[in-house]
């Protein structure tokens, strides 16, 4: 079975998110190719380590390093707790997963890895993503994330003025509101696009888990689900091409 993720980079000047590659893991054979959005970046945007032609298909036996890093060893003392932060079983997860669920996110670079959504068995849409930008919401805001619970309804809003990101949805609790984040920035226009097609009364997003001991970039996993539009295709403009 083959499993893919693309890597988003931000432009250090927009802050804007960009797909810059594809990661996929076909049996036990990695292979990882720039997408024209590494092309499209210019000389902003440095190649990996010692992948540095753009055009050329990376293989490997093994995940590589610059993925590998950002995977938890398995002997760390923390391992099965931070699974659970993560919502994955210990027994039915490989590192895929893994990186799809956490973003593969590290304080020292601007890389996240996410997955490209699939109809499910019911012909739905459905993602898991943890609020963003929690840690620059007011205490209050941050308050009110730590007493979510699970299967509570959260709704999208538009931060309209947003300077950095016009495409920005913020994630709110019902009456009474209080912002507990925000969605990740290359989901924006996919679920802008999902409440525009199907209805915003369709398109559900809830509270998976909270994890009130993690860091706060896993405080809150959410999940949203949403009937699949006719003709509706993520991850299909120009910047998602693969360049080999």
């Amino acid at each position: 079975m083959t499993k893919a993720l693309y890597i988003a980079w931000q432009n250090p000047d927009s802050r804007s998110w960009a797909p810059v590659g594809r990661l996929t893991r076909d049996d036990s054979l990695y292979k990882f190719v720039y997408t024209r959005g590494a092309e499209d970046a210019g000389k902003k945007f440095q190649p990996f380590g010692r992948m540095q032609d753009l055009h050329v298909a990376y293989q490997s036996d093994e995940l590589f390093p610059l993925f590998a890093n950002r995977v938890l060893p398995k002997s760390r003392p923390e391992y099965g707790e931070y699974l659970e932060w993560l919502g994955l079983n210990e027994q039915n997860h490989d590192v895929m997963d893994e990186l799809s669920r956490t973003g593969g996110l590290r304080a020292t670079d601007s890389l996240e890895l996410f997955p490209c959504p699939e109809p499910d068995a019911n012909k739905n849409y459905e993602v898991y993503f943890f609020s963003r930008g929690l840690r620059h919401m007011h205490a209050d805001n941050q308050d009110r994330a730590r007493q979510l619970k699970p299967g509570e309804n959260l709704y999208l809003m538009r931060d309209l003025q947003n300077k950095f990101d016009s495409m920005a949805l913020l994630v709110r609790t019902g009456d009474p509101i209080s912002l507990v984040g925000y969605a990740p920035q290359y989901y924006s226009s996919e679920f802008a696009q999902l409440l525009k097609s199907v209805g915003e009364q369709d398109v559900k997003v809830s509270v998976e888990r909270v994890n009130s001991d993690a860091p706060i970039q896993y405080r809150v996993l959410c999940k949203l689900s949403s009937p699949w539009p006719a003709n509706f295709s993520p991850c299909s403009n120009g910047a998602y091409k693969a360049l080999a």
